[in-house]
């Protein structure tokens, strides 16, 4: 039997990688003979460097300036081609992520993305002519322009002067000299990898969805607002480019400046990530699929990757099992998906944070037991 173990993150307790070890070795307890393929997956946010690592790309580490100044060091990864150029993935959230910053109005306002743009050069400088960007769990709203300042560009005021970095000074913004951006801006791919369709700003847009949860109080929510408001503006005025789309709300606004001043696509992270990783070639060879995350929800089923996956092994009459931290939907919303069994670490844990901070006992035990009984 051929098992593809291919979970996401346990977020708070255990990474892909981990879990697809703890799994692997709760499937080769009940099938001692079997081949268990560990492939972790990923849906374009936080844990895209990672899967990407595990399929055979080099990491690499740079210090930057973090989203409020501070220094952090930021890894990413980098796969060289055989003609001289290659792919680069690098994930927002490592150097501008929520996790650099205290979530507070203040600092949702000076929040910035100058650290991605450092990472987006050093890709340039090591030769990729493909940049994958993973959107996920970034501080920021301030539109990828603090990205684009780092890469040359700079917004200007009204007299002239450069704004302060921060999607709290967007709204200042009357223009931009473009003179000094990076030319290697227009040679380059930017594939965005999105799990959302916010547009940039509105009711729905990044600032007043996703700006709470960075720390914005009402006041500042309206005023990262009407700064990528503005932004979009600017920017349409500039490059002629309508870049208030669906998607274009992911990591604070971040997908704006690039499709505005880069040649980028949005894409469904998903599929970008299975593509990269070669996920699609190993599916096509399993016999079994074993999936799973921290959190199995409503929002699983819009298109996260343990559900993407298992709608992947439908199309191909590959059985799939779900193995998850909780699951909070029904067995009839799995069923739709191709899943056949699945189990929850919760069932088997003395309590939630029993269940967290002994993940990889309970996830090995858990799978035994469901292929035991599946």
């Amino acid at each position: 039997m051929r098992i593809l173990i291919a979970p996401d993150k346990f977020k708070g307790s255990l990474t892909a990688a981990e879990a697809a070890a703890a799994i692997a070795e709760g499937a080769l307890r009940v099938y001692p003979d079997a081949e268990a393929l560990q492939f972790p997956v990923a849906d374009g946010g936080e844990g895209t460097l990672a899967a990407a690592v595990a399929a055979g790309y080099e990491e690499r580490l740079n210090a930057v300036v973090g989203p409020i100044l501070a220094p952090v060091g930021a890894a990413w990864a980098l796969r060289k081609d055989a003609f001289g150029g290659g792919t680069a993935v690098i994930e927002t959230a490592q150097a501008s992520g929520l996790a650099h910053m205290e979530p507070a109005p203040a600092n949702a306002l000076r929040a910035h993305s100058y650290g991605c743009g450092q990472l987006i050069a050093a890709a340039l400088d090591a030769g990729a002519t493909e940049i994958v960007l993973g959107l996920g769990g970034s501080a920021m709203s301030d539109g990828g322009s603090g990205a684009l300042r780092a890469l040359g560009l700079k917004p200007l005021d009204a007299a002239g002067n450069v704004v302060p970095l921060g999607g709290g000074s967007l709204a200042d913004v009357v223009t931009v000299d473009a003179s000094g951006l990076d030319p290697r801006l227009s040679s380059v791919r930017f594939r965005l990898a999105v799990d959302v369709r916010n547009p940039l700003f509105g009711n729905d847009g990044a600032a007043h969805v996703f700006g709470p949860q960075k720390g914005a109080d009402g006041d500042a929510v309206e005023l990262l607002d009407a700064g990528l408001r503005n932004w979009a503006s600017v920017l349409r005025e500039v490059t002629g480019r309508d870049v208030n789309v669906p998607g274009a709300g992911a990591a604070g606004g971040f997908p704006a400046s690039f499709l505005a001043f880069g040649n980028a696509v949005l894409e469904g992270g998903f599929e970008l990530v299975a593509g990269l990783t070669g996920l699609a070639g190993k599916l096509a060879g399993a016999d079994l699929v074993i999936t799973g995350e921290g959190s199995m929800d409503s929002q699983s089923l819009t298109g996260k990757a343990p559900i993407a996956l298992a709608d992947a092994a439908q199309r191909l009459g590959i059985p799939v099992i779900v193995v998850a931290g909780r699951i909070l939907v029904t067995p009839e919303d799995l069923a739709r998906h191709g899943v056949v069994a699945a189990a929850q670490l919760l069932d088997l844990a003395g309590s939630p944070a029993d269940a967290i901070s002994n993940a990889a006992k309970y996830l090995t035990w858990a799978t035994s037991q469901v292929l035991e009984g599946a």
